[in-house]
């Protein structure tokens, strides 16, 4: 396992694995021996270099923390990585050393590391996702009748139900996943196009060796040439690792206030070792809440940085492409701990339906005050309803009586509600309205969405 403990709690082991020196250094190196590979094939250089070449790029026969050195004075690594894999050849095949990174430039080697890294970060992060979902599902199907209060600024408001706010977070997270996957699909994109982005060095047989190329990475070949200075499939994927992780953070931040010992209606799994305080022996702490919450805090700058990259210069730019691997590399990762932690939540929240309906009761009624002037309005118009409600509103507080059973002393109230209208304006169940309807509806996965546009003539 590769995590340091300064990152400890922004990543995932498997991603920190998949982010680690040797695997940024394999992927690195898989792009020479495929180059290689490909070009063999299309005749430009000699197989038994690409042999060569192939055999020798292996991680473990290469200096990291020396490359590390030497790409902080070169300015990229790939240029340190590329003299260090022209001596292991000479060494072994002077010949086969000459065709080491034949007609490549250093960001072809960059950019398309990144893809292979992003390629192989999909699975991971898209089968925590569906852990998460699924288990959103079964949060929402066996919660589909528990009421609870609803809260707007903080304030208690009209019921809801906890299988509707968890066919919320569902239907949040189910979006995310599908601008991700779009994104790092796209984002999977072979980079290859030589100094200044023509392959002139490769004549008439550029076109070849990128088709060969892609084929040996497994890499989508770009659809119109190399993408040096224009990275918008990357900023795409960024941009979706922002938005999933700020709706994780959504999740985060209510199942967090759920846990309050002042609400106590639902709450994260503990275990040993988790959760715990170094000085309070009883505190149950949110963890996964907050490692997904610090991950939503930090995304949007991450966001932002990289969107100011963006700006290029000319063929091949000057900072923007140094400044992105960490940012790309740091948003996936922090996408990967709010999902796994969240996934962890879902797959085992604890419910305290018990708890909800107090909380409920100890409103005294007061959640019902819009049911109610939604009553009286057809009756006395809402103005005049609204404050009939307001004053009743402040007297169920001053007198610490249920809202009810001030109502029952104003006659304009009792001349059009009977008494089992007010008795009855308190039953949670008969206030949800729509909430049925519209988590049912967020719990069905919604098919592609068709663009006009494509059926339409050009």
């Amino acid at each position: 396992m590769s995590m340091r403990l300064m990152e400890c709690l922004a990543t995932t082991p498997v991603l920190a694995e998949l982010f680690s020196d040797e695997s940024v250094l394999r992927a690195m190196l898989d792009f020479e021996a495929a180059l290689a590979r490909a070009e063999a094939r299309v005749g430009i250089i000699p197989k038994d270099a690409a042999d060569t070449i192939k055999a020798l790029a292996k991680p473990g026969s290469f200096d990291v923390p020396a490359l590390a050195v030497a790409a902080f004075r070169a300015g990229t690594p790939a240029i340190p990585l590329v003299k260090a894999l022209t001596d292991q050849v000479r060494k072994t095949n002077a010949d086969a050393a000459r065709f080491v990174h034949w007609g490549a430039t250093s960001q072809d080697v960059m950019d398309s590391a990144m893809s292979l890294l992003l390629k192989r970060a999909e699975p991971i992060l898209i089968s925590d996702l569906f852990r998460l979902e699924n288990a959103l599902k079964a949060v929402s199907e066996r919660h589909k009748n528990s009421v609870m209060v609803g809260r707007t600024l903080l304030q208690p408001a009209p019921p809801v139900t906890l299988g509707l706010k968890a066919a919320g977070w569902l239907g949040s997270v189910r979006g995310g996943r599908h601008r991700l996957q779009n994104g790092l699909d796209d984002a999977a994109v072979l980079q290859f196009g030589g100094a200044s982005g023509t392959l002139a060095s490769l004549g008439d047989r550029a076109t070849a060796v990128i088709e060969a190329l892609s084929v040996e990475l497994g890499l989508k070949a770009p659809s119109a040439g190399p993408w040096h200075t224009q990275r918008d499939q990357l900023a795409t994927m960024v941009c979706a690792c922002g938005v999933l992780t700020g709706s994780l953070g959504k999740m985060a931040r209510d199942v967090s206030l759920l846990m309050q010992n002042e609400v106590g209606e639902a709450s994260e799994p503990g275990s040993e070792g988790r959760g715990g305080s170094s000085t309070m022996p009883h505190k149950r702490n949110p963890t996964a809440c907050s490692l997904t919450l610090a991950a939503a805090y930090r995304m949007p700058g991450l966001v932002a940085s990289f969107l100011s990259a963006m700006v290029q210069e000319h063929e091949r730019g000057v900072g923007g492409l140094q400044a992105e691997w960490p940012v790309v590399v740091a948003t996936v990762q922090l996408t990967g701990v709010a999902v796994a932690s969240m996934a962890e939540v879902a797959e085992g929240l604890s419910v305290d339906t018990e708890k909800m309906r107090v909380n409920i009761e100890i409103t005294n009624g007061l959640i019902f005050a819009e049911r109610a002037m939604m009553l009286l309005g057809p009756k006395l118009g809402r103005d005049v309803a609204h404050k009939i409600l307001e004053g009743a509103a402040r007297r169920s507080v001053h007198e610490g009586r249920n809202l009810a059973a001030v109502l029952a002393d104003i006659p304009d109230v009792t001349a059009h509600l009977s008494a089992a209208d007010l008795k009855e304006l308190e039953t949670p169940e008969q206030y949800l309205g729509s909430a049925e309807a519209f988590r049912t509806a967020l719990m069905t996965e919604p098919g592609p969405k068709n663009n006009d546009n494509d059926d339409k003539e050009q």
